[in-house]
């Protein structure tokens, strides 16, 4: 995208991942440092006093890749001729609240936001969605745009990525930079498998560093599925900064402006690898070469890490029945 001008919207874009999102996107930090950015910004008509504030704040820093900024509570406006729309908007779970309710609380929002996508955006737009549970949302959302690649679709599981890398890295006592090849199968959820099979540790397999079969298959994986909820009980609110870097990092791993050649955890169309369903958004190993993305499917696991993804890719499908049943896919 050298030279390039881009327009990305961004949906609940005054809340906290919006907020810790927004100045790294105009930073350069997501699409590198020649290309400008439009921002269209995309909230509830009750916060757009609040994205107001925001604005000012984007505008003080004067960030030179910072072409424009536009807020609505439209989407059909917010996604007119965009080329990436981020959709971070979603409503929270709250206590007491099913991951069912949550699914049908959120489908429509998502359902909503695919069919404005389909109508307005660029004939290539692609679309991360953050706001959870993101690998249905995406699915939903990329059902209702069927004008649109479905190979543009993306989910975020770059997070639990870099926690379950964080975490390695701890326990190894090494730089997080030394830990490579560390990545998600599966939903972003508690089923999520974090796969230690591939995961590297300065160069050498991450079981001959970290000897400790208990805690690998074990704490380790507990630790990494149950991060989001820990942040919350220690923080009393989600994880913000953490998901907005993620953010960034995938669309630059993505457009190959972070690691080109590296393989990195994201939620996208399923074609059958590893044995889950075909068509729904699971967590592979993908890599970026050459402008095209591609799924590492060749990868070998173990029988038991075999079931652990599997039980993931039974929960994706689950979910997919739950909102074909809401008839919102």
């Amino acid at each position: 995208m050298s030279n390039s001008v881009v327009t990305v919207a961004v949906t609940g874009a005054a809340g906290q991942i919006g907020y810790a999102l927004l100045f790294r996107i105009a930073s350069g930090a997501m699409l590198g440092p020649n290309t400008r950015i439009r921002l269209r910004l995309i909230e509830l008509p009750q916060a757009l006093s609040a994205l107001e504030g925001v604005v000012m704040e984007l505008q003080d820093c004067a960030f030179p890749l910072l072409d424009s900024v536009e807020i609505t509570s439209d989407s059909n406006i917010g996604f007119s001729g965009v080329d990436w729309a981020l959709l971070v908007g979603a409503a929270p779970r709250k206590a007491g609240m099913e991951r069912a309710d949550l699914l049908k609380m959120n489908g429509g929002i998502f359902a909503q936001q695919g069919a404005a996508l389909n109508l307005h955006a660029n004939p290539g737009v692609k679309v991360l969605v953050v706001g959870n549970p993101c690998n249905t949302n995406c699915l939903v959302a990329m059902t209702h745009a069927p004008d649109r690649s479905p190979q543009n679709f993306f989910a975020m599981t770059m997070l639990d990525q870099h926690r379950a890398c964080a975490q390695l890295a701890v326990r190894a006592h090494v730089p997080v930079s030394a830990v490579e090849r560390m990545i998600i199968f599966g939903n972003h959820s508690a089923t999520q498998f974090p796969s230690i099979d591939h995961a590297l540790i300065n160069g050498d397999a991450a079981r001959s560093v970290i000897q400790d079969e208990v805690w690998l298959e074990g704490a380790f994986i507990e630790t990494v599925q149950q991060r989001g909820a820990a942040v919350i009980e220690a923080r009393g609110a989600s994880s913000a900064a953490s998901a907005a870097n993620a953010a960034i990092d995938t669309v630059a791993s993505i457009e190959g402006v972070r690691l080109p050649g590296v393989p990195f955890s994201v939620g996208l169309c399923s074609n059958g690898a590893y044995g889950a369903e075909v068509g729904l958004i699971v967590s592979y190993p993908v890599t970026w070469a050459e402008g095209t993305l591609q799924v590492d499917a060749a990868w070998q696991h173990t029988e038991w890490s075999r079931l652990k993804m599997q039980a993931s890719f039974d929960e994706l499908a689950a979910e997919r029945d739950q909102v074909k049943a809401l008839d919102l896919v």
